[in-house]
This record gives C-alpha cells, sequence and structure tokens, in this order.
C-alpha cells in the first residue's frame, strides 16, 4: 500500500492534528495512520521502516563521524535524531540523546511516533535532559561507552548559550576528538537559518545553517538536510 505523503509529512501532520484536537500524539497518529489504511502507527511505521531515511542514513555512517541534521522547525529533525539512535540499539549499540530543547517526557513521548517502544532498548538508551549540557558534561558521560554508541545533541546551537560554557567552535571540535578517539558517532541538529527560502531553494544546505556565533562547518563529517518530508545528504 503506497502511502499518500513521506513518513515525516505525516508525522507533522499527527502533530498537527494533536495541537487542533487536543488529544494525545500517540492517538493522532494512530488516527493519520488509520486514514492511511493501517490499524495502528506502529504498523505503519513498520511497514515504512525497511527504507526509512534514517535507516540509509545510518548505513552510511562510521565510528568517528560527526554528522549535522538541518532543517527548519517541524521538518522532523528531532524525531530523526532519535530515529537514528533507535536504528543504532536495533544493530545493538548504544543510544545516548543530549537535548537542551525538550524534557524527558518530551522524548519519550517521541518513541511511538516513531513506532518504536522505550521499554524495548532497556540499558541501550540514555537520556540527558539537564541544564547542564555541553561539551564536556558530554564527554564525561561519554567516558565508558563503547564504539559505535550514536550519540545525539539537540541541539547544535544551544550549546554555548551560558556565559560559562566554551565558544561554540571550541566545543565542536572537542567533540570532533571525542568521535574520533573513542569511535563514536555523534549527530548534531541544527538549526536553519530564518532567510532560507524553500520557494527559492527546495533543500538548505550548509550555507543557511544559523551560526549566531563563528563555527567552522568543516569540522562535521557528513551532513543531512530535512525539508517538506524530503532528505538529502551529503559529505561536508
Amino acid at each position: 500500500m503506497k502511502l499518500s505523503a513521506p513518513i515525516p509529512m505525516l508525522k507533522r501532520k499527527a502533530r498537527l492534528l494533536a495541537r487542533t484536537k487536543k488529544v494525545p500524539l500517540h492517538q493522532a497518529l494512530d488516527d493519520v495512520a488509520a486514514d492511511e489504511g493501517f490499524a495502528g502507527w506502529s504498523l505503519l511505521a513498520a511497514r515504512a521502516g525497511a527504507v526509512s531515511p534514517a535507516g540509509r542514513l545510518f548505513a552510511r555512517l562510521v565510528p568517528g563521524d560527526m554528522v549535522l541534521l538541518g532543517a527548519r522547525p517541524g521538518q522532523g529533525k528531532t524525531l530523526m535524531g532519535l530515529e537514528l539512535a533507535v536504528e543504532a540499539m536495533k544493530a545493538g549499540h548504544r543510544g545516548s540523546f543530549f537535548t537542551l530543547e525538550y524534557t524527558e517526557k518530551d522524548v519519550l513521548d517521541r518513541f511511538r511516533a516513531i513506532g518504536a517502544e522505550r521499554q524495548q532498548f532497556g540499558a541501550l538508551f540514555e537520556l540527558d535532559s539537564s541544564d547542564a549540557i555541553n561539551a564536556g558534561h558530554i564527554a564525561r558521560r561519554m567516558a565508558t561507552a563503547p564504539r559505535g554508541t550514536l550519540v545525539v545533541v539537540d541541539y547544535l546551537q544551544l550549546l554555548d548559550q551560558k556565559r560559562d560554557s566554551p565558544e561554540l567552535m571550541e566545543q565542536v571540535r572537542a567533540l570532533r576528538s571525542l568521535a574520533r578517539d573513542k569511535g563514536l558517532i555523534i549527530v548534531m541538529i541544527s538549526q536553519i537559518d530564518r532567510s532560507y527560502d524553500p520557494s527559492a531553494k527546495a533543500m538548505p544546505d550548509l550555507g543557511d545553517v544559523r551560526l549566531p556565533n563563528p563555527l567552522d562547518l568543516k569540522l562535521f563529517d557528513k551532513a543531512c538536510f530535512l525539508n517538506q518530508g524530503e532528505v538529502r545528504f551529503q559529505a561536508v
């Protein structure tokens, strides 16, 4: 059965439905799935999982990679980050999610949105939503992480917002070294500048990344951009 829209667009439709009808996100997801001819969202997600963008991206990643994942608000970049962690855990690796944007409840609620259950991964999944998150904090938490652990940082532009945090460039360099020294995969979610015009360019790129503070984007090995349900990968 062919879906009426790509998975990220269906998720966006469900989030809008949840807000307008004031229903839980999982109920809205099931309603969207019903419209697509599925008994529930988990069944729809399972059907799409074999060819999911997250699965294709994860297949391109190797230990030591630093990845930038960018999109405008509402395009599914946080869900994609969580999906990448799930792909890593399905492969037997750890998945660590550091967020300065969402609460623990927000993140755990999103597991259902991607057709997964938090409980199925046990100790493989680690969530940190503390206010102390910066490169040094992440390095300390990952000190004993095994090779192949996938780390998601949500999001890049918040890392140096506190006055006592190092400059953004310094932090990204530190995380790049951490990824390479320990064989981790670090995925950094990023905002896209408001000047990006989707009517003029279908997909954002490195030139559209919002940089309130100086940062050499060549510190990243790979990049992934999302817009209107479409996904584009590129080497940096």
